[in-house]
């Protein structure tokens, strides 16, 4: 998990704080290129810095102005710890708040939050919170916009970009693939996005958007890494096949899936996991 560690912030002074090189382009960016359609341009605006974490303020395509505002982030950054596998967190009260941040990474205003409204480790890492503002309140007071979550799966090959609150920092790269299952510790994690090597996301990068280049839409949240090459153990996720075998990728960073999320929101951003389509963990 890709929470603060111990002598990141002394590193990130002494190497500096930039942004990791652009990813070369793919095939898929070329396409829209030829295409006359532009990449999106990706930056701060509507990230939020957490204590330990980095989040965005999001929405989905249905989603209303006068709807109470969602932030995003990992289940693994919840205030009261990690949820245990099988754990889910529904509707439980809360007051954290959130630095939220412009475009160029500046701190423009506090949100926070009403409640969790749903978390959870199992099958993937994701905390969503609902706050006590709107999107038109955020909007009217600070000029910033929520990020759309897509609701379709995201593409291999294509561009990306993780823009972390916590840090001001934005790496990019490209979905490498996507992995059977996940493991780290206890838990399992279904379908994660592998990146290419360029995304080389370090403590306190957990729970930012994942947006792909080509929409500016949100397609997944920044989770983990294999740190130093053990197998499957915290810090040091190793990827399972379908047949069950082991792969270690020391140095590679994941993200998990957030298209999953938006079959489970529903009229005023109220979670329903019985809604048709919605196959996220129940508690």
């Amino acid at each position: 998990m890709k929470k603060p560690l111990v002598g990141t912030l002394l590193a990130l002074l002494l190497t500096g704080a930039a942004t990791a090189p652009a990813v070369a382009a793919t095939p898929r960016d070329a396409a829209a290129r030829a295409a006359g359609v532009a990449p999106a341009a990706v930056d701060f605006a509507g990230t939020v810095a957490l204590s330990n974490c980095s989040g965005s303020v999001v929405r989905t395509p249905s989603s209303l102005p006068s709807d109470p505002a969602l932030v995003l982030s990992n289940g693994h950054c919840l205030e009261t710890g990690f949820p245990a596998p099988g754990q889910v967190v529904k509707d439980q009260r809360s007051s954290r708040t959130f630095s939220l941040l412009n475009s160029a990474g500046s701190k423009v205003g506090t949100l926070r939050a009403a409640k969790i409204a749903y978390a959870t480790m199992t099958d993937t890492d994701v905390s969503v919170y609902q706050l006590t503002q709107t999107y038109d309140q955020i909007r009217s007071q600070y000029g910033i916009n929520a990020l759309t979550l897509n609701d379709v799966h995201p593409t291999q090959g294509s561009t990306i970009k993780v823009v972390s609150g916590y840090w001001k920092r934005i790496y990019s790269c490209g979905v490498d693939g996507f992995v059977y299952r996940l493991k780290e510790g206890g838990w399992t994690w279904k379908d994660s996005v592998r990146y290419t090597s360029a995304c080389n996301t370090i403590g306190g990068t957990s729970g930012s958007p994942v947006i792909d280049t080509a929409t500016g839409k949100v397609v997944a949240v920044n989770n983990t890494g294999n740190e130093s090459g053990e197998s499957c153990t915290v810090n040091n996720p190793c990827e399972v096949d379908e047949n069950g075998a082991v792969t270690v990728r020391q140095g590679i960073n994941y993200a998990q899936q957030t298209y999953t999320l938006v079959p489970c929101i529903g009229p005023g951003n109220a979670f329903d996991l019985n809604r048709a389509g919605c196959v996220l963990p129940k508690p």
